[in-house]
Formats: C-alpha cells, sequence, structure tokens
C-alpha cells in the first residue's frame, strides 16, 4: 500500500486534468488520520488504515471521505449479509429483541457468550468494499 499511496500522489500531481498533488496530500493525511483514530479506538488492522490513505491520495480530501463512508457501508452490509447466512435472521432477530428486552427490564446489556462474540469478529473485507466504494465515487463524478 505505501507504493499505491505514492503512486496516488504521483499520478494526481501529473495528471492533466487531475486533482493535484495539494488536494491528494490534504486527502491522504486527512482521511489517513480519521483512520488513525479509528485504529485506535476500534478493533481494526493497520492495512485497513493505509488503504483508505491510498484511496484518498487518488481521491482527494472530499472524494477521499465518500469514498471511505461507502466502503465502511458496503462492508457493514457485507459483514451483515454473512450473519445473516451463517445464523438465520429469525435468530439474528430473537436476540435482537432479547437484548432490547433485557435492557430495558434491567437498564443493562445482556453480555454476549464466547460463541456469540466470535460471530460477531468477522473480518469486514475492506479491500473489495474500497474497490466498489471507487467505482461508486467516480461514477458520480463524472456526470
Amino acid at each position: 500500500t505505501y507504493p499505491g499511496i505514492l503512486t496516488g500522489l504521483i499520478v494526481s500531481t501529473c495528471e492533466p486534468h487531475g486533482i493535484g498533488w495539494e488536494e491528494s496530500l490534504l486527502g491522504s493525511v486527512g482521511c489517513g488520520l480519521i483512520m488513525v483514530f479509528c485504529f485506535l479506538c476500534f478493533p481494526m488492522g493497520a492495512g485497513d488504515v493505509k488503504l483508505i490513505t491510498m484511496l484518498a491520495a487518488f481521491l482527494g480530501w472530499y472524494h477521499g471521505l465518500e469514498g471511505m463512508l461507502w466502503t465502511f457501508v458496503l462492508a457493514s452490509i457485507l459483514a451483515l449479509s454473512i450473519l445473516i447466512w451463517r445464523f438465520g435472521v429469525g435468530k439474528l432477530l430473537a436476540r435482537g429483541c432479547r437484548q432490547i428486552w433485557y435492557l430495558v427490564a434491567y437498564r443493562q446489556w445482556l453480555s454476549l457468550s464466547v460463541e456469540e462474540r466470535q460471530a460477531l469478529e468477522p473480518d469486514l473485507f475492506l479491500a473489495p468494499a474500497a474497490m466498489v466504494a471507487v467505482v461508486i465515487v467516480k461514477s458520480s463524478v463524472f456526470r
């Protein structure tokens, strides 16, 4: 991903109608810092930080931020789809209703079992989601 970040900065600078090195640098630093904050607060890998930084180096600040948000939305949809595939809608809805009932009745969350915790930790597959996000962002730019 480091060569990709550098390539994004170079391409953005050299491309005749590109976004320019200032916008590319602002995008990569800005989105990179947001991802560093996410890395420090949530369980995610450093590769995700570099991936979004690279994406923003090619897209710039505004479109990089838009691409980052699309990446998270698409990865969340993928993760939810994996959970539904593994456990089924009925089991997930029953667990959600039981959690809400416990929260209303006892004003605290019902702790998860080890099996339930492991099931909620699937990989988010940010790379494929980022690829689709770039297509979405670039297609909306040229309309």
